[in-house]
């Protein structure tokens, strides 16, 4: 197996967080006891997606304020909120409470673009705003002055009422740890100019040919260019076997065939490319990562668990991840 000649320092997991419709709090519950069982792991972070009108985590924050009270070393984090869904006032003030009261774990990762399913959802989101709603780079710079304490109004007093001028509580140190989802090059250089660290995922946009390791190398090599000191996660969806029962193995090993198709050319109108799940023994999948074009220029991971696996699937996995995969890429658990 190859040697990297830089050990990957973190490791973290994402998850969107599957439950069921009809009977939600188990699934919820599962997700709560994996984020704790990753601590357990000594896994340094655990990180949530957003599914809005799925059955998936659709508010990361409040998940994160109740992980908060079960956990007290991991770091948690969004990849991503996509702030076309959210008020970004309303989103730094409830993410300043969460960091304050998880002593500063708190990595809010972000994106902006219109919503998915825009025609469907616009009537119920922004019943009288919808067609000057600004979705553009705009939007992260009003999350990210706020975040960052900056002036929202002038602090006043009216009669017994205090009123602050920026948004409260503040948290001393967040708007560092806030995180850019980038799916292209243009706006992993837009995340570079604002000093924001680098969420590169399993999915790239506006690719032109079907080489997934090459064009995120590509991106990430751009943003370390133009910022250096700023921190960078891939979030490959990667599947340890190395103590699944057959009968896992096998599953794991039908889901990734079923979603190969995809990634041998760009897709749709946005050319999205998506990286292959890596399925395999932990030696296996170190000798695929440290050949990866962007595996090679990282530190950290936050690897995507699959969609809609069952808690005992996510238990071997995660025990994987952190027992046998992360020594394999020179980790140590914290």
């Amino acid at each position: 197996m190859p040697i990297s000649g830089v050990p990957l320092q973190k490791l973290g997991f994402l998850t969107i967080g599957v439950f069921d419709g009809d009977d939600p709090r188990p699934g919820m519950e599962a997700l709560l006891t994996q984020i704790a069982l990753g601590e357990e792991l000594g896994f340094d972070s655990a990180w949530l997606r957003h599914r809005h009108l799925q059955y998936g985590v659709s508010s990361p924050v409040a998940i994160m304020a109740a992980a908060s009270q079960r956990t007290s070393r991991i770091e948690l984090g969004t990849a991503v909120t996509p702030l076309a869904w959210e008020n970004p006032l309303r989103l730094a003030e409830d993410l300043a409470t969460v960091d304050l009261l998880s002593g500063g774990r708190v990595n809010p990762g972000v994106s902006t673009s219109q919503p998915m399913r825009w025609e469907d959802v616009k009537d119920a989101l922004y019943p009288d705003t919808a067609e000057v709603e600004d979705f553009g780079y705009a939007r992260v710079s009003r999350f990210l002055a706020m975040v960052g304490g900056e002036p929202v109004t002038e602090a006043t007093t009216q009669g017994i009422e205090v009123y602050s001028d920026r948004i409260q509580p503040h948290s001393p140190g967040l708007r560092d740890r806030v995180w850019y989802g980038a799916g292209s090059h243009r706006s992993a250089a837009w995340a570079a100019s604002q000093r924001l660290n680098l969420l590169t995922s399993s999915v790239l946009t506006g690719a032109t040919d079907g080489d997934f390791a090459g064009t995120q190398g590509a991106q990430i090599s751009a943003y370390r260019e133009a910022f250096p000191e700023g921190r960078v996660s891939q979030g490959l969806v990667v599947i340890p076997t190395d103590s699944a029962t057959p009968a896992q193995r096998q599953k794991y090993e039908a889901y990734a065939a079923a979603r190969l198709p995809r990634t041998r050319e760009p897709q749709g109108p946005g050319k999205l490319l998506f990286a292959p799940d890596i399925v395999g023994t932990a030696a296996q999948i170190a000798e695929q990562l440290y050949a990866h074009a962007g595996f090679q220029q990282v530190t950290e991971v936050a690897f995507a668990l699959p969609f809609s696996f069952d808690h005992e699937d996510y238990v071997q996995i995660l025990t994987d991840m952190a027992g046998a995969l992360g020594p394999a890429l020179g980790w140590s658990p914290a």
